[in-house]
């Protein structure tokens, strides 16, 4: 099993199982629930900044970098999932397929090439090696380390309300306001190098390898509630109240979103695009899709306030 620099697990109740032989790359990310547990098989390979979401995968698959599962999807054996793919809640890929696209389609099966490539990156042999899992246990609260990672900028420096919660491996640099209650997950980068503070408000949650980037001349606000998903790419933009922003989504400069807003996991908000309030979002590019009658649920992926004390670092 390799768990490869940056890459990210998180297991609730110990909802995720990594097979012998498997690999998480650089900035991958794995999300468990109780819900939604994920299994990932012997010999399977998570592509970097990856996304998998209570998703099952077989034995011998090979997820490309950037790829998203969402909870529910399943990949039989031998599956082959292209750099950058979506796949959908609830599908299932048989066995010995090849998949693309957002959403991801299955466009034909594994020939002798493809097993020749599996075979060469698994050692020269595609033999399961069944080995029994290993559980880690608990170590240390995960507040008793120290809580995120600050950095001047300009001379310039975070400002953190005392009651947000920073996981050790964020980073947050330079001229950030983070408000009260506001939950920055592992592995989040945030950067603030512009004439005005980048403003994260009271009970936003981000979520696992997520960037936020304010460059020279821009702005940007997360306003109360937001929550961000799983390898997000953020730039200068506004995000209203409560708008859900799912995995792997990418905002771009001067975008804006209303407030009760989702935008769907892997789209592209284009820079200087709009949305109204509750406006559903999705594609890429995205466009609106529908009005939202009620504030967008929690989704299961989420962290919650009242997950924090039981979090723990594992040795």
């Amino acid at each position: 099993m390799h768990l490869a620099q940056g890459a990210v697990v998180c297991s609730p109740d110990g909802s995720v199982q990594l097979g012998a032989g498997s690999a998480v790359r650089e900035n991958a990310t794995v999300v468990g629930t109780a819900r939604n547990p994920v299994t990932v098989g012997e010999k399977t390979s998570l592509g970097p900044r990856s996304l998998l979401l209570g998703a099952t995968t077989g034995h011998l698959c090979e997820v490309g970098a950037g790829a998203i599962l969402m909870p529910g999807s399943q990949l039989g054996d031998r599956c082959l999932v292209s750099e950058g793919a979506l796949v959908p809640p609830g599908m299932w890929v048989p066995s010995d397929s090849v998949v693309v696209g957002r959403p991801a389609r299955v466009v034909r099966r594994v020939d002798t090439g493809d097993l020749e490539r599996l075979r060469m990156t698994r050692g020269g042999s595609l033999t399961l090696p069944e080995q029994p899992l290993t559980p880690f246990f608990a170590k240390d609260r995960a507040e008793d380390a120290p809580m995120g990672q600050l950095y001047s900028f300009r001379d310039k420096h975070p400002l953190v309300h005392p009651t947000a919660t920073l996981f050790s491996s964020c980073e947050v640099t330079g001229d950030v306001i983070i408000g009260p209650g506001s939950i920055i997950g592992p592995g989040v980068r945030i950067v603030g190098e512009s004439h005005v503070p980048l403003r994260i408000g009271a009970g936003v949650r981000i979520h696992a390898n997520t960037v936020i980037h304010l460059q020279l001349g821009g702005s940007l606000v997360l306003e109360d509630g937001v929550l961000l998903g799983p390898g997000c790419v953020v730039h200068g933009c506004f995000v209203g109240a409560n708008t859900v922003v799912e995995p792997g989504a990418i905002l771009c400069d001067r975008s804006r979103l209303g407030r009760g807003c989702v935008v769907g996991a892997g789209s592209m908000v284009r820079a200087g695009t709009l949305f109204p309030d509750a406006a559903q979002v999705d594609g890429f590019p995205a466009v609106q899709t529908g009005f939202l009658s009620s504030l967008p649920p929690v989704p299961p992926w989420s962290l919650r306030p009242e997950d924090l004390p039981e979090l723990r670092r594992v040795s």
